[in-house]
């Protein structure tokens, strides 16, 4: 009996799939990288079910790669080396909400913006936010941040507690419901942002927030992307309750304004949005606007209106889209690394100083409330000499930021694309996570191809 055979008869067979369509969904993700088709795509419903096809991966000696919806941006999903996909779409229950813990428990196929939905009725909400609605497996595989982890932190900050299914089909918990803990390793940590090379999660319980009473945004435009640097350190350095603070350049001001219809001054600009009581949200506001004063700020609108806001955080989200529509034919490649706040200014006019002469065209964005920025170049990835250009100036901005401390990923993980710079990023402690993935997954089943080279 082959491993299909075995799939089909413990799962069902209209959830183990061979078909083409399927196979070719689960083939990419939004990345640039060459897609690779697996050799079949199961839809379990239950840690138990996952648990046998682990067994069936095991005894077979078959790769098993984890799928939540494919938005993520650096290959994670891409089954190089075949195998089975397994496809978390069903597993997609809230099963409990904890007010008064301030918790909820949820299935990995959960996407965010469901789960905001339900959360909404007990006033509160989840606060990390990629920008993509992407599951919250996938966004704990690759610990996820995005536009609020200034004010609320990163994804990793969020998990109380997972279910992994490891690769022999063991279930365990790597945390509990207390808020703080000092027994034993930190299996959270080590588990969120393994990228499916570890184990298979089931369910996560995460850290949720109360609603704001008041929440206001503002645009603050200049003349220079120091100027707009500079004030982020001014507003965190004051201790301003600024819940995101955001960096767009002059070029992709250009293309939001023609893909969103707005009207924002072309100039390197700051998304701002603030969190907080009436009273104390308005002295905030004010002591803000002195600092965006003093850094020499050209322009700046509050937006106090829902309408408004949204209007502004959706040009925000949609800066990607907007970037592809300017260059149709070319495939996104998205940059993503993190330096100190003190060397953020000087990275990102390295980055741009680097984009000019490569003559790539693209835009600058960036959470720069906690040192991360992304570079958005557009490119022919059929074009070899384009694509050296491309990996080159990916290069180039990732041995700043680590000449300055800083990381290859602040968000996006490391998939296949960030592989090449791991051993220089993490130097001996490599060989500790090599030993780890050695350990809990000895045939090298889980995401194969993945994180780093298990010989490097």
């Amino acid at each position: 009996m082959s491993y299909l055979d075995e799939l089909r008869k413990f799962l069902s067979p209209e959830r183990v799939s061979t078909n083409e369509v399927i196979l070719d969904q689960h083939s990419k993700d939004e990345s640039y990288h060459k897609p690779f088709l697996p050799d079949a795509v199961v839809f379990p419903v239950s840690a138990e079910e996952v648990s046998h096809v682990m067994k069936i991966s095991e005894k077979f000696k078959v790769p098993i790669i984890p799928f939540g919806l494919g938005t993520s941006l650096e290959g994670h999903v891409i089954p190089y080396s075949g195998g089975i996909t397994v496809d978390f779409s069903l597993m997609d229950k809230i099963l409990e909400v904890s007010p008064n813990d301030f918790l909820v428990r949820v299935q990995p196929g959960v996407t965010r913006s469901k789960l905001n939905q339900e959360l909404k009725k007990h006033g509160l909400f989840f606060s990390v936010d990629p920008g993509a609605d992407a599951t919250l497996g996938g966004m704990a595989a690759t610990n996820a941040s995005g536009t609020t982890s200034v004010r609320y932190g990163v994804m990793r900050d969020q998990v109380r507690d997972l279910e992994v299914v490891l690769a022999n089909g063991t279930i365990i918990h790597t945390g509990n419901l207390a808020a703080k803990s000092s027994s034993g390793y930190n299996l959270n940590g080590l588990f969120v942002g393994s990228e499916g090379t570890l184990g298979c999660f089931t369910e996560l319980t995460l850290r949720v927030f109360g609603i704001p009473e008041m929440t206001v945004a503002a645009r603050a435009s200049f003349e220079t992307i120091e100027q707009a640097v500079e004030s982020v350190v001014g507003i965190l350095s004051a201790g301003i309750q600024v819940a995101r603070i955001e960096l767009v350049d002059q070029h992709s001001i250009a293309m939001v304004n023609i893909y969103s219809g707005t009207d924002y001054l072309v100039a390197p600009t700051l998304f701002l949005e603030f969190h907080g009581n009436e009273a104390g949200l308005m002295q905030d506001m004010e002591f803000a606007k002195e600092i965006l004063a003093d850094n020499k700020c050209s322009e700046f609108e509050f937006e106090k209106d829902s309408e408004s806001r949204n209007q502004l955080w959706e040009a925000r989200h949609n800066l990607a889209y907007a970037v592809m529509r300017a260059h149709p034919g070319k495939k996104l490649m998205v940059t993503d690394v993190c330096l100190p706040i003190s060397e953020l200014a000087n990275g990102i006019e390295s980055a741009k100083s680097e984009m000019e002469k490569s003559e790539l065209p693209g835009g600058i964005v960036g959470h720069v409330g906690d040192g991360n920025y992304h570079v958005l170049l557009m490119v022919d990835v059929e074009d070899e000499d384009e694509m050296k250009k491309a990996e080159s100036f990916n290069r180039h901005i990732v041995e700043f930021a680590l000449s300055k401390g800083g990381s290859c990923t602040g968000e996006h993980g490391v998939g296949i694309g960030k592989m090449k710079y791991q051993s220089m990023e993490h130097g001996k402690s490599l060989q500790v996570m090599q030993l780890l993935k050695k350990t809990l997954d000895p045939l090298n089943l889980l995401n194969p191809g993945k994180m780093f080279y298990l010989d490097e």
